[in-house]
């Protein structure tokens, strides 16, 4: 079977601290606890030396990509925002190897942050541009081309190293008005009340926040604390992943092609490095790692197309398994989700960050407008208004990479000739393949 359905998950209850099933018994108490007063005082349990209350309007739970950019981009909106992430990012050194973990950062993602004024320090360390797209069946059964040129853009996006974006990230930070992190800390509990959020954390820090995020990555604490249940498939396929040094430079292109084995995709790096991606089954993938370094660069040689050139090192490499996971809902009052949090895609079109930096967007509009009407940003509606925006879209790319994973899949019979006539007719329908590309920069 393609797809393993893992059964919907409810998080264990903040209440009572007792396990997945107990915690279903407890759905929905934690918002309906006592009213305590405006400016409730920590938690006595906490001991007389406790820290105390601090107070923001928005209280963001993970300090990577999504997390940081929102706090960025609302904090330079005269938002009062606190950060909490476990570690800080390490200085950038353009000697280190690169990062396994890249993204493809469309043009949509580029301008979030634009606004969170990271993107000048992206540039300054590391980004590769790509201007083209190349999609084929290995079969011959078709291909299918796009260029940015086609709908006036210089570029469909730009290939950055997960680490230089978070980093980024924190350089925009530094100095932001109204914006402070708490680092190293993890988020100890939340106490959800009608005047707002109580954050109990690691460092012994309480905040009071009108509204707090869960930005905490797709094994949230938030989540999990807010009894926010997710549905989530195991694919059959995992992502086996190198970085390369190729004999050639790299050019301004990405392409992805469809073989037997699993599709492969390739992504430039800067000069003369590239990021090799194959789906494959994971005992396959188990074999390839297990190969001494030659080995499985003759191993690459043979199995992805003349068009990577010779590859001369191999700069390092990892798997991953994939999993999609959707929460049941983004809101909760004065609770919402964002990135991964909320949503985890299969990677075959390099969407997953992409609707992260969405999300940021999204939620950094609706919390700018509910202040400029002078509405509670903590509110239930509010919120819903967020998860209106982003849910169906993010629902809608989902199930969009389903339906990839299906059609190019290894397979046999009429699915290849379908692939072959889908990736045709995106080449030859000039309106057709403008509104994909144009899809593709966000």
């Amino acid at each position: 079977m393609p797809l393993r359905k893992v059964e919907v998950q409810e998080a264990p209850s903040p209440l009572t601290g007792e396990g997945w099933g107990e915690g279903e018994k407890h759905l929905g108490e934690a918002w309906a606890l006592p009213e305590p007063p405006p400016s409730p005082q920590p938690s006595p349990t906490r001991g007389e030396g406790a820290k105390p209350t601090q107070h923001a309007d928005v209280l963001i739970i993970g300090g990577g990509m999504v997390g940081m950019a929102l706090a960025c981009v609302i904090a330079k909106q005269g938002f009062e925002v606190h950060v909490v992430e476990e570690q800080q990012p390490k200085p950038f050194d353009p000697a280190q190897a690169l990062d396994l973990r890249v993204s493809a950062v469309s043009l949509a993602s580029q301008n979030v942050l634009e606004a969170a004024g990271a993107w000048a320090h992206v540039l300054a360390m590391r980004a590769t541009p790509f201007r083209r797209m190349l999609v084929w069946d290995a079969a011959g059964m078709g291909d299918t081309r796009f260029d940015s040129r086609k709908i006036g853009e210089p570029f469909l996006g730009h290939i950055v190293e997960n680490r230089v974006l978070q980093l980024a990230l924190w350089q925009a930070a530094e100095g932001v008005e109204g914006l402070q992190i708490h680092c190293p800390a993890q988020l100890d509990g939340l106490n959800i009340h009608a005047h707002g959020v109580v954050a109990l954390l690691s460092d012994g820090t309480s905040v009071h926040a009108k509204l707090v995020v869960g930005a905490d990555g797709a094994h949230s604490r938030v989540r999990d604390l807010a009894h926010i249940g997710v549905t989530s498939w195991d694919y059959d396929v995992e992502a086996l992943v190198a970085t390369v040094k190729t004999q050639a430079p790299q050019q301004d292109i990405t392409w992805q092609r469809f073989t037997p084995s699993g599709p492969q995709a390739l992504l430039p790096l800067p000069g003369h490095h590239a990021s090799l991606v194959w789906y494959h089954a994971p005992d396959e993938v188990a074999r390839l790692l297990a190969l001494d370094e030659a080995d499985f660069l003759a191993e690459l040689g043979r199995s992805f197309p003349r068009e990577l050139g010779a590859i001369e090192a191999l700069v390092g490499h990892g798997s991953f398994k994939l999993t999609r996971r959707h929460a049941q809902t983004y809101a909760k009052p004065r609770l919402v989700l964002a990135g991964d949090a909320a949503h985890t895609i299969h990677p075959l079109a390099g969407q997953g960050v992409n609707l992260g930096f969405m999300d940021v967007a999204a939620l950094a509009e609706i919390l700018i407008q509910a202040r400029a009407r002078n509405q509670d940003i903590g509110a239930l509606h509010v919120l819903q208004g967020y998860e209106r925006r982003r849910r169906g879209e993010n629902l809608l790319m989902q199930s969009g990479m389903d339906v990839f994973h299906h059609l190019f899949k290894p397979a046999h019979g009429v699915v290849p000739l379908l692939r072959g006539a889908l990736l045709r007719l995106a080449n030859d329908l000039p309106p057709l393949k403008r509104m994909l590309t144009r899809r593709a920069t966000g």
